[in-house]
C-alpha cells in the first residue's frame, strides 16, 4: 500500500512527538515512524522511571556543541516554561528534586500518556514495529519503504536518536541518512556515562565500591562540576563524574576534589598544633567516610599521629584529597551513556527551523543533532525546544 503524508517523522522519542504534535496542529498530515514496539521508551527509563522532563534553569550554557550558539534560537523560542506550562494543562504531578530538575511524581508513563493524547488529539499517525528498507528523494518528495508499506511526503524530519542505550534501540541510523543526503558528522561518543579505569586505581575502586562523596571534578579544559561521586566496581560514577564524562577525552587525566569545602593541608596543619596525638584518620573522620580516608591513608603509606607526620607526609594525604589526579582507561560507553555526544553537522542546519541546508524539506532534530546538554533535564528540553521550531515549518 501507499501512504501519502505531508510530514514524516523517523522516530517516536521525544523530539520526534514534539514536533508531529505542532506539525499537527497546524493541519499537516504527519506520521511518526518508529522501529520500537512502544514509543518514547528512553522517556521510559529516564529519572529512574519519573523521567527529569526539563530543567527550571535550561540555557544555551547547559550544551556542548561544535557551534555553540546553534541552540539558542530553538531554547529561546519554546522554553522550559513552555513544556511546564503544557504538564501544567494535562494536570501531570511533578517536582524539582536538585538544582532545577524536574520529575513526574508518579511515572514517566504520565508524560508519554500526554504527549500521544496531543499526538491524538491533532491527528498525528504512530506507525510502530515499523522499520525502513530505503529513502529516495524525487521531485521535491521524499518516498520511504518500509515494512508497514511504501510512504512519501514532503518533509521528512529525523529524530530518531543517537546511539545510546542499544538495549531499547538505539543505532545510528540516523546519521546514515545524514551521510546518505550529503551531511557531514561531528564525531560521536559516548556523553554522561562512568569512566573506568586500571590497576591500582580499579582496585581503589572497588574496594569502595558503593561509596558516594559530594566532589568537584575538573577536566583538562578547568571544566568542572561540584556533585555526587560514586565508587563502582568498574571505576567511577555519579553525576559529577557523569557531567565532566561529556569533557573528558581519552587518554587525559582529570582531577578530582573529594572535600572541595575544605582546605584539607590547612586542616591537617593546625590538628597537628591543636592534637598532636590524634591520629591522622581520625583528624579527617568528620569530613570523609572512613573507608575512603584508610583507602587514601594505604596509598599514599601514611599513618599514625599527626605529631609524627611532617609536612610532606599531610600535603600527599591533603593531595590525594583535595587534587587526586587520575587518568580513566576508557569509559562504559554507549551501554550505559546517557547521551551520544556529537552528530549531524550543525553548519548544515538552519537553527531556527532545523532544515538541512543542503536537501530542502529534510529536517534533523533531538539528539542526531551535534547538541548535546549537560545532566539534569536539558538533553529532554533540547528534544522539546528543537521539535517544536521543527514542527512549525515542517
Amino acid at each position: 500500500m501507499n501512504f501519502n503524508y505531508d510530514v514524516i517523522i523517523v522516530g517516536a522519542g521525544a523530539a520526534g512527538l514534539m514536533c508531529a504534535i505542532e506539525a499537527g496542529k497546524r493541519g499537516r498530515k504527519a506520521c511518526v515512524i518508529d522501529h520500537s514496539k512502544k514509543p518514547a521508551e528512553k522517556v521510559r527509563i529516564s529519572g529512574g522511571g519519573r523521567s527529569n522532563f526539563t530543567n527550571i534553569y535550561a540555557s544555551p550554557d547547559n550544551f556542548i556543541s561544535t557551534n555553540p550558539h546553534f541552540c539558542k534560537s530553538a531554547l529561546s523560542r519554546y522554553t522550559q516554561y513552555d513544556f511546564i506550562a503544557l504538564m501544567d494543562d494535562h494536570s501531570i504531578p511533578y517536582h524539582e528534586k536538585k538544582l532545577g530538575q524536574l520529575f513526574c511524581d508518579n511515572s514517566a508513563q504520565d508524560l508519554i500518556d500526554m504527549l500521544l493524547k496531543e499526538c491524538e488529539k491533532n491527528n498525528v499517525t504512530i506507525s510502530l514495529s515499523t522499520s525502513i528498507d530505503k529513502i529516495e528523494k524525487a521531485d521535491d518528495v521524499y518516498n520511504i519503504s518500509t515494512s508497514s508499506g511504501k510512504m512519501n511526503c514532503e518533509s521528512l524530519v529525523i529524530a530518531c536518536g543517537g546511539l545510546s542505550i542499544p538495549k531499547i534501540g538505539a543505532t545510528g541510523f540516523g546519521y546514515d541518512i545524514a551521510k546518505q543526503f550529503g551531511h557531514s558528522i561531528i564525531d560521536t561518543r559516548a556523553g554522561l556515562v562512568p569512566l573506568t579505569f586500571q590497576n591500582e586505581i580499579l582496585d581503589m575502586c572497588k574496594n569502595l565500591s558503593g561509596l558516594s562523596a559530594e566532589a568537584r571534578v575538573y577536566a583538562q579544559d578547568k571544566t568542572s562540576f561540584a556533585e555526587g561521586l560514586l565508587f563502582t566496581h568498574r571505576g567511577l560514577s555519579g553525576p559529577s563524574i557523569l557531567q565532566i564524562s561529556s569533557y573528558w577525552n581519552a587518554g587525559e587525566s582529570i582531577i578530582v576534589n573529594l572535600l572541595p569545602t575544605v582546605d584539607v593541608l590547612e586542616l591537617l596543619k593546625n590538628g597537628r598544633d591543636e592534637n598532636p596525638k590524634q591520629d591522622i584518620q581520625n583528624a579527617l573522620s568528620p569530613h570523609l567516610p572512613k573507608r575512603l580516608i584508610a583507602a587514601i591513608c594505604d596509598r599514599v603509606n601514611v599513618h599514625g599521629r599527626l605529631a609524627d607526620l611532617s609536612n610532606k607526609a599531610l600535603e600527599s594525604v591533603a593531595n590525594h584529597i583535595n587534587a587526586w589526579n587520575v587518568t580513566p582507561n576508557g569509559s562504559e560507553g554507549y551501554r550505559t551513556a546517557e547521551v551520544t555526544l556529537g552528530g549531524v553537522n550543525t553548519d548544515e542546519l538552519s537553527s531556527k527551523t532545523m532544515e538541512s541546508k543542503l536537501s530542502e524539506g529534510l529536517y534533523f532534530i533531538g539528539e542526531v543533532v551535534d547538541v548535546t546538554g549537560h545532566l539534569g533535564g536539558f538533553n529532554f528540553q533540547w528534544a522539546w525546544s528543537s521539535g517544536w521550531a521543527c514542527g512549525q515549518i515542517a
